[in-house]
């Protein structure tokens, strides 16, 4: 997944399975030491990992605090609603079980897939909130769009056909 030029098009350079590994392991870090974190997404049919999703701290360096929600697939699984079902997931979590005032979102201006999820999960932007990432250099992927979403705006969700799984087996970070 992480090797793939389309999956990494909003992220960054391409990773080795070594570093994909490596910054995988950050993701049970993350669970030990907030009470949240990134997890893998699996089809609940067939068990089958397609990706990740999660919450996570707001990095120091961002013009905003708070705790992000985040998504990452594999090309194969994109188109099925499953960013958006695990999105709402991990808005679940964070409302419900963490008890989170409110939950963020970060992307490239450029990146209209991840907006569509970030509204579809009812989250809503402010473009007076956009900013320009300073480690991105100048060029079209250096603008960032913020979207939020209140927890009194969290709804019932309905069942969800995604599972989370806490931890990954080796293999599946590629």
């Amino acid at each position: 997944m992480n090797a793939d030029p389309e999956v990494r098009r909003f992220l960054g350079p391409l990773l080795t399975f070594e570093q994909a590994e490596a910054w995988a392991l950050n993701f049970q870090d993350d669970l030990d030491r907030y009470g949240f974190g990134r997890w893998a997404v699996e089809v609940r049919a067939s068990g089958e990992f397609i990706g990740f999703t999660g919450l996570n701290q707001v990095g120091e360096e961002m013009p905003f605090s708070g705790v992000e929600i985040g998504w990452r697939l594999a090309r194969s699984a994109w188109g099925h609603g499953y960013a958006t079902e695990a999105g709402r997931a991990a808005l679940e979590y964070g409302f419900d079980t963490i008890g989170l005032p409110e939950v963020v979102a970060v992307t490239m201006a450029s990146n209209v897939r991840s907006q569509a999820v970030m509204r579809r999960i009812g989250m809503i932007r402010d473009p007076a909130e956009d900013f320009d990432d300073p480690d991105v250099d100048e060029g079209p992927l250096r603008r960032h769009v913020v979207y939020r979403k209140l927890c009194r705006a969290a709804r019932q969700l309905p069942a969800h056909e995604v599972e989370l799984r806490v931890g990954l087996q080796s293999g599946q970070v590629g």
